[in-house]
């Protein structure tokens, strides 16, 4: 019976735990394409809008409250990171085969600008200009429906030719990846 008695408890405890166990508000999410052999991964968090629209890349918008406005993180909570496993032209930026980070400068929201810096592990808000390997200006677009979680994809475009674009709410910004 104290058997019968013990194990029910634990089974209540464990279900409690469970049912108060919620997903991350921005969870963690990877991409990764292979690009004329050369693997490429960008590992982010992905926020939502949540009922923002409009109202996440506009002047007093959510972004503009980070401490390192207008460079965005392109992401939530630890930086944005990139691997490559080869040397990259990434836009008009030579980047050689390593770990970096990622972020956007929004300036003009509707003119996007890639960072890649290279400073590793860094939490999302900590970013050092001095260190950035280069900047990119964005292709922009409007995506045809509002993106509800902020999405990094990386796409395989064959030969030696890849894309790497950045979707979240009504903004869209692409970038060309070419393996050297």
């Amino acid at each position: 019976m104290k058997r019968l008695l013990m194990a029910a408890c634990c089974l209540a405890l464990a279900s409690n735990a469970l049912a108060q166990q919620k997903s991350p508000a921005s969870p963690p999410e990877t991409t990764t394409a292979t690009i004329a052999g050369k693997t490429v991964t960008i590992n982010y968090s992905s926020p939502g809008v949540k009922g923002r629209e409009g109202k996440i890349f506009s002047k007093d918008g959510l972004i503009s409250h980070d401490p390192h406005y207008p460079v965005w993180r392109a992401g939530a909570n630890s930086a944005t990171a990139l691997h490559t496993d080869g040397d990259l032209m990434i836009g008009s930026v030579a980047v050689p085969a390593g770990d970096y980070t990622l972020f956007v400068d929004i300036s003009d929201p509707d003119h996007w600008v890639l960072i890649v810096n290279k400073q590793t592990k860094e939490w999302g808000l900590k970013y050092d200009g001095s260190q950035d390997l280069g900047k990119t200006a964005m292709h922009m677009s409007k995506p045809a429906t509002m993106v509800e979680n902020l999405r990094w994809a990386i796409t395989d475009l064959g030969g030696h030719k890849g894309a790497i674009v950045l979707a979240w709410e009504d903004h869209s910004g692409s970038i060309s990846i070419t393996a050297r």
